[in-house]
């Protein structure tokens, strides 16, 4: 899904591109496929398969069983899993989810693990697919390029991780491909009701509220509200108020467990990250977060109220979401699959325009940067932030960035 075709000297030509991903996606899948490839619910690094999907599936135990009040108790959750799955053995999960993601995945606790676990896997697989597919339609210009997309498409890193640990990504992903097509139909308060499903992870809609206020986009933030408030909702009506006041309270005191939250800092792709890993005080790591996203959100929404193509713009916030959001993750990743479409349709009609040679191999670049990320543990340094941004930049630096439109009009692409 990087830049698929003839940029002007570009060294990506298609076949090129299409070779890289080819050998791509054959090694990733390769790995993860005899990785899984085991007797046993754990796979060959000793780690449960899907092993974050524990979580949820503990989760939907407690909605079966109408137990509220566990729902954000560690150790209990920790027990609770040991009973329903002993392979498990002694897991913690930080609960932070709101109550009602416990009532979607009530169906597949119902299952045994290893059944549920495969329905929900399945499941990610084909809403990444569709997702792919639906924004794919909307890119004239690579119509002609249906293998290269399926190519990078399936060889996409945080595809991987998405499916390896059994995470709700996927879900996000969806939200914002219907987010993306209402946007492009001109019904904004339908956007609205797909942006405000992120209530499940709402750091992944922080960029959104941001960038839809500034634009003074009112029937999307009408529509947001309304399945944002609709989710939480569900969960009290089903548990109570106190099971809310708990949500809350975990969600005011998340600052003091980031170290539990993100054992493995090298996974993650945002601002925040970036600077706790290079600078060694966290109050200046903090700063220099509050700063750059700021500032980048202020790109971010500039551009949106720009005359630019509804594709590069609705790119640019995905790449904000990516970057300002305090907790994401290698498989939050995934969102970012319908902007690699989105700039590669783009590049491809402006071929010989200035800085798309440029924009092409920087896309390219974010496309297999989340590869080398695990190389920060060493370095400290997270290549893939610096990387967005810079692709940020350059994209809200096409023509017609500095134009401002009407503030409550949104051009279809």
């Amino acid at each position: 899904m990087a830049a698929t075709g003839r940029i002007s000297r570009s060294p990506l030509t298609a076949r090129r591109v299409r070779a890289h991903g080819i050998v791509l996606a054959v090694v990733i899948w390769t790995i993860y496929l005899w990785t899984l490839a085991t007797p046993t619910l754990h796979d060959r690094n000793g780690l449960l398969k899907g092993t974050d999907f524990l979580h949820f599936y503990t989760l939907g135990s407690l909605a079966l069983e109408h137990r509220g009040a566990d729902l954000y108790d560690m150790p209990v959750q920790s027990v609770i899993s040991q009973v329903r799955v002993p392979e498990a053995g002694h897991l913690l999960y930080v609960p932070l989810y709101g109550p009602q993601v416990s009532l979607l995945f009530a169906p597949l606790a119902a299952l045994p693990y290893s059944v549920a676990l495969g329905v929900w896997l399945v499941a990610n697989a084909v809403i990444y697919a569709l997702c792919c597919y639906v924004v794919w339609k909307t890119c004239p210009q690579l119509q002609d390029k249906k293998l290269t997309v399926f190519i990078l498409a399936a060889g996409y890193p945080a595809v991987i991780h998405l499916l390896l640990w059994g995470q709700t990504s996927g879900l996000a992903l969806a939200c914002f491909t219907a987010a993306y097509l209402a946007l492009r139909s001109g019904r904004l308060f339908l956007a609205g009701l797909a942006i405000g499903c992120l209530a499940f992870k709402p750091q992944l809609g922080l960029a959104s509220a941001v960038v839809f206020v500034f634009a003074w986009e009112w029937k999307v933030g009408g529509g947001a509200l309304t399945t944002a408030i609709a989710q939480l909702a569900a969960g009290w009506i089903y548990y109570g108020r106190s099971v809310m006041m708990d949500y809350l309270e975990h969600l005011r005191h998340v600052e003091e467990i980031f170290l539990l939250l993100e054992p493995r800092p090298y996974q993650m792709h945002s601002l925040r990250s970036f600077w706790t890993m290079l600078v060694p005080s966290d109050r200046w790591a903090f700063a220099l977060y509050i700063v750059s996203a700021i500032a980048v959100l202020g790109i971010s929404a500039r551009f949106w109220k720009s005359n630019s193509p509804l594709g590069l713009r609705f790119s640019a916030l995905l790449l904000a979401t990516v970057l300002v959001s305090p907790h994401l993750t290698v498989y939050d990743l995934v969102i970012l699959a319908p902007a690699f479409l989105l700039i590669s349709d783009w590049a491809l009609a402006h071929e010989f325009e200035p800085k798309i040679h440029a924009i092409g191999l920087l896309l390219y670049f974010c496309y297999v940067a989340p590869l080398i990320g695990p190389l920060s543990q060493w370095t400290r340094f997270q290549i893939t932030v610096p990387a967005f941004v810079a692709l940020l930049c350059m994209v809200a630096g096409v023509p017609g960035a500095a134009r401002s439109r009407a503030p409550q009009s949104v051009a279809p692409a």
